[in-house]
């Protein structure tokens, strides 16, 4: 017992015992100590100038004091003194790649050969070690944040037909406070995918949290940084349609989003191994399995607790979610493009070719777009908006958006029969006949339009008159195809 403390309960019934008059003999068997303990204390309370009463009444502190003096600091032995100084650097040694504490030793021993040996130097390595990893408690508040991670084990799925076996992924979906949990498998990590899967994510939770966090995935996040990381332009568009604030955690730190982690865990023993021997052929099939056993996981009570995740989640955190808009999230993307002569950008996309307004020939526009609009930008103002045609090198024209002198040629190739008829009939039935044998005068039609305009514009100048003429003088000459056709008034 030598240098060691006693309890305060065994001092204070050594103190009472002394007072009921037994030896040290007594004591010491009674309490299962040594006679030398018991003696060394009963010395010390002959020294005190006070009464046992008055000791039994003061608290452990000041009892402790009077009676359980500090032992002399050892001696630190040099090499200890030494090494401690070195441990930082050789702990950041360690995480470096291919760095073991075998060659850490031996560069130390070289350094100092009179140092500790491996075993002592593995030791006091560990116990820094140790005491660098305390790890803190996190409160969380309902509804306050959702986080979000992909499963590291996937689930094969397997072609009926040729049995080719590919992998999906499995996303999950995680409230803090509760541990209410969604997972859904995916087909592959695209944003598409993520952002599908995330909207049925909060239709399953009925609502959405103040905050969604995840790690630094390139789907999400555009620049990983400590205080403000960039954010891709979809999930940005995500979080403002659904009325969350997106969050990443520090490059490299998994528990700043722990629960997310630790319930990843949970899902592959509550959901991957109840399905562990059984084979998927697609993906609906397989989430319809995870769906069946993530219900019974969400409605299991939780250990040692008379409610489940579910019961949590229900009485504190789904009064307190965002509701949800009234419109589902379209996806846009966004790209640049520069207006051609044609007064048309091209979305590269789907190679279709769209209008915008003549004066901005020649700058750089912005095209965003999504499954049904087009609509394109300049200077953050909109200029133009189509609906999206995903015919391949077609064209989508408005006519207001061209020149004077695009709009001339755009009606001049609008010209038929029926256009030139339906004008003549707006003047007189004589017209109408005259316009009807200079149509049919030519093979290729489009060469009679501009003696067809000629007429109608000797027609409006003289309306009154032209009703009233006889185009009955007029000889049109037979004439072989393709040669010139001269005809006299």
């Amino acid at each position: 017992m030598a240098n060691k403390y006693i309890t305060m309960l065994q001092l204070r019934s050594i103190l009472q015992q002394k007072s009921q008059g037994r030896s040290n003999r007594q004591i010491a068997k009674f309490l299962h100590l040594s006679r030398e303990t018991v003696n060394r204390y009963t010395q010390q309370f002959q020294q005190l100038d006070k009464t046992i009463e008055a000791l039994l009444k003061l608290n452990d502190e000041e009892l402790s004091s009077l009676f359980q003096k500090e032992v002399p600091e050892v001696k630190k032995d040099w090499r200890l003194d030494d090494l401690q100084q070195r441990i930082p650097s050789l702990h950041d040694e360690l995480q470096k790649p291919h760095a073991t504490r075998m060659i850490l030793w031996e560069e130390y021993r070289q350094k100092l050969p009179d140092g500790y040996g491996y075993a002592q130097f593995c030791e006091q390595l560990s116990r820094y070690i140790e005491t660098h990893k305390a790890v803190m408690i996190l409160d969380h508040n309902p509804a306050a944040s959702m986080m979000f991670d992909f499963a590291g084990d996937k689930i094969p799925l397997v072609d009926r037909i040729t049995g080719e076996v590919t992998w999906s992924l499995v996303l999950v979906c995680v409230y803090p406070f509760s541990g209410y949990t969604y997972v859904e498998a995916m087909l592959n990590a695209t944003q598409f995918w993520l952002l599908k899967a995330l909207n049925n994510a909060t239709s399953f939770f009925g609502g959405v949290s103040l905050s969604t966090k995840t790690d630094n995935m390139k789907q999400i996040a555009k620049k990983s940084n400590r205080y403000e990381p960039a954010f891709e332009e979809l999930a940005q568009q995500w979080s403002l349609h659904f009325g969350t604030t997106m969050m990443a955690t520090r490059v490299r730190k998994p528990r700043d989003k722990a629960s997310v982690e630790s319930h990843v865990n949970v899902v592959y023993n509550r959901i991957y191994a109840p399905l562990r021997n059984r084979v998927f052929h697609d993906i609906d099939q397989l989430n319809h399995a995870l769906w069946e056993e993530l219900d019974r996981m969400n409605s299991r009570n939780l250990q040692r607790c008379n409610y489940s995740r579910y019961d949590r989640f229900t009485l504190h955190e789904k009064p307190l979610l965002v509701p949800l808009p009234a419109e589902p999230f379209i996806p846009k993307t966004k790209v640049e493009a520069k207006v051609q002569r044609n007064c048309h950008v091209t979305l590269g996309q789907d190679w279709h070719h769209y209008s915008v307004p003549y004066q901005h020939i020649g700058k750089t526009v912005e095209i965003v777009y999504d499954t049904d609009h087009v609509e394109i930008y300049l200077n953050m103002i909109r200029i133009a908006c189509h609906r999206r045609n995903y015919v391949r090198n077609g064209h989508t024209t408005l006519k207001e958006h061209l020149s004077p002198c695009q709009r001339y040629y755009a009606r001049i190739k609008g010209y038929d029969r029926e256009y030139f008829m339906t004008k003549a009939g707006v003047v007189c039935e004589h017209t109408v006949n005259a316009i009807s044998k200079i149509l049919d005068q030519k093979i290729f039609v489009e060469q009679t339009y501009n003696s067809c305009l000629g007429l109608l514009r000797l027609g409006a100048r003289a309306n009154a008159r032209a009703c009233f003429m006889d185009y009955s003088f007029i000889n049109f000459p037979t004439c072989t195809p393709f040669s010139p056709t001269i005809f006299t008034i």
